[in-house]
């Protein structure tokens, strides 16, 4: 063994061994802490900010849930986006029946106060999808009764224009006359709300999809008595209801006259075109 290590004293080996500092070390006094101190540290993503219009350190934070439902304000874009329009067709089945009751009954007068929470345009597009396929169907069925009638021998075809010219003619009728009174009355400076008049006049039609049947009874008085009476229940469905709600109107005859002669021009086109 080297001598070196052997004259080491034994008294230094046992326990820890204590560290040596010179003395120039020990005049330094640097506090642990003002090391240590300094601004809070946030964790941050890479990379790091490159500037104004790009994204640097970035502390983390709670992401901000966006559902689908969630589309930017005053965004023309907006116009064609489905989620836009999800709104006005989230209704239960409750609802609607209620509304499709409220059309039956046309002196009430209250359908505006029933949809005002809740204007829908599902029973716009439910009534009118189902009246155009009603009227098609039903119209053909009735040139067959008619001409079957009169020579059995005939022959008949099945004639699917009707379908075109019910699809334009209801869905033409639904969009565009209540688009015409909401202009005319935002013109002559009343209220006027573009999307409860789409729901109201939606729902007045709902009258001709039952009475489209009976209009199947090869007795032309009878039938011109039905589609009178349905035209009458919907043009006072619609001529009340607009009275009610523009109540303060100096014009509101004309509106109510203008809107009854709408819904009965409808109702007789229907049966002249469709009933023959």
């Amino acid at each position: 063994m080297d001598e070196s290590f052997a004259n080491l004293q034994t008294s230094h080996l046992l326990g820890s061994v204590p560290a040596v500092i010179s003395d120039d070390k020990r005049s330094t006094n640097v506090p642990i802490a003002s090391v240590n101190e300094g601004p809070s540290a946030n964790m941050q993503i890479f990379p790091p900010n490159l500037g104004n219009n790009t994204k640097g350190y970035q502390t983390l934070e709670s992401p901000t849930v966006q559902g689908p439902e969630q589309q930017p304000s005053n965004n023309w874009k907006g116009f064609f986006n489905v989620y836009s329009y999800t709104q006005y067709f989230d209704v239960d089945t409750d609802v609607v029946l209620n509304r499709l009751m409220s059309s039956l009954y046309p002196t009430s007068g209250d359908f505006f106060n029933k949809i005002d929470a809740n204007p829908d345009l599902y029973g716009l597009v439910w009534i009118c999808t189902t009246l155009v396929f009603v009227l098609a169907s039903l119209g053909n069925c009735a040139t067959y009764l008619v001409k079957k009638r009169t020579d059995s021998n005939a022959p008949w075809i099945f004639d699917v224009n009707y379908m075109n010219l019910a699809a334009s003619i209801i869905y033409g009728y639904a969009i565009i006359v209540p688009l015409g009174f909401y202009f005319s009355l935002r013109y002559m400076g009343s209220k006027a709300d573009l999307l409860r008049f789409w729901c109201l006049w939606g729902y007045s039609l709902f009258i001709f999809v039952p009475t489209s049947l009976p209009l199947l009874i090869p007795v032309e008085f009878l039938r011109w008595v039905i589609i009178l009476l349905a035209g009458s229940a919907s043009s006072c469905f619609v001529a009340l209801n607009l009275r009610s709600y523009l109540e303060t109107n100096n014009d509101i005859t004309v509106v109510m006259a203008a809107a009854f002669g709408l819904q009965m021009v409808l109702s007789i086109f229907i049966k002249v075109w469709f009933f023959p």
